[in-house]
């Protein structure tokens, strides 16, 4: 995951075959990829798992990809899930917009849900994708029918709600912000560099995952140009940059959340985390639901740990969230 200021003129998106085979142990891709539309915009749908398992949806957190999912996906599939994730717009090998906004998101996690029939299915999303998730289940509470969210209960101590007036400025600065950050990007790209390289970037957010896992994850998640390698991630994209939207108000759909729900906590401190304690999370759980706090893990829950994660998501998955408590 390149840093979102290095940017240098904007390439075609033709993708190039490795320099190198790289491996990581229990990781394997997809074992299908489809495209589907949604308001004009190609998202690349990926699927771990039998076509005629039952589905469910995995989201991926800001500034990922898919492949970030090559281990954990694979555990459930293996357990008798069909895994299906997308690359969010302007990320991995989805199209890029014109403009980027935390509504457009959750349409398109709709368009990929659409695709999986009529029937209620379990919601799990990390991150970005987890905040995302508990919008759409309480924009389309009748599709889901279990919740899962790794580290994607974002809380600044800002949970009150904001006056109309507020909303208003908020809204106005936000967009003119955003406005101006992409007008200044306009014909640049990231920073190239080889698969170590970019590997030592990546390392930054993910300090505690081995070089190997982290080379691995570049050969999946960015392309080689002429001059180097560059994660496929839209440069005009910014940190926290999904539109007129504060994480906070992420956690103020918790407690609306009708169905099984359980949360997975990382409580390590890092550069890509919300700094969410348990305390933040417990007062908001909705009846029924359960926390599992999990120490010196970080953010990336699924990464770092993902056997045990995998353990607790097909617990809750098989016998639904046991009422009340945090551990």
């Amino acid at each position: 995951m390149a840093d979102p200021d290095e940017t240098t003129s904007y390439p075609d998106r033709t993708v190039s075959p490795p320099e190198e085979a790289v491996t990581f142990p229990g990781a394997r891709r997809p074992d299908r990829h489809r495209r589907v539309t949604a308001s004009g915009i190609e998202l690349h749908v990926c699927e771990w798992g039998d076509a005629s398992a039952p589905p469910l949806l995995l989201a991926h957190g800001g500034f990922d990809f898919t492949g970030t999912f090559d281990v954990f996906a694979p555990m459930l599939a293996d357990a008798g899930w069909r895994v299906v994730s997308w690359d969010q717009r302007g990320h991995g090998d989805s199209d890029r917009a014109a403009l980027y906004t935390w509504d457009a998101d959750v349409r398109d996690a709709a368009a990929v849900l659409d695709t999986l029939g009529s029937d209620p299915l379990p919601f799990i999303g990390h991150s970005k994708g987890g905040a995302l998730m508990l919008h759409l289940a309480n924009a389309l509470p009748h599709r889901v029918s279990t919740m899962v969210n790794l580290d994607g209960l974002p809380s600044h101590q800002a949970m009150s709600d904001v006056s109309d007036t507020e909303r208003t400025r908020l809204l106005r600065e936000q967009l003119t912000g955003w406005l101006d950050f992409r007008r200044s990007l306009v014909g640049r790209q990231r920073r190239p560099g080889t698969i170590d390289e970019l590997a030592e970037r990546r390392g930054r957010m993910n300090p505690r995952m081995t070089h190997d896992w982290l080379r691995y994850l570049v050969t999946v998640g960015a392309r080689r140009d002429d001059d180097g390698w560059r994660w496929k991630i839209d440069p005009t994209m910014r940190m926290g940059g999904f539109g007129p939207w504060r994480p906070q108000w992420s956690m103020l759909r918790l407690p609306g959340i009708g169905v099984p729900f359980l949360g997975v906590l990382g409580l390590e401190l890092e550069v890509m985390g919300w700094g969410t304690t348990p305390a933040d999370v417990i007062p908001n759980l909705p009846p029924g639901g359960r926390l599992e706090a999990l120490e010196g893990v970080g953010h990336f829950v699924h990464i770092e740990q993902p056997r045990l994660v995998a353990d607790l998501v097909l617990e809750h998955l098989t016998a639904g969230a046991p009422a009340g408590g945090w551990s």
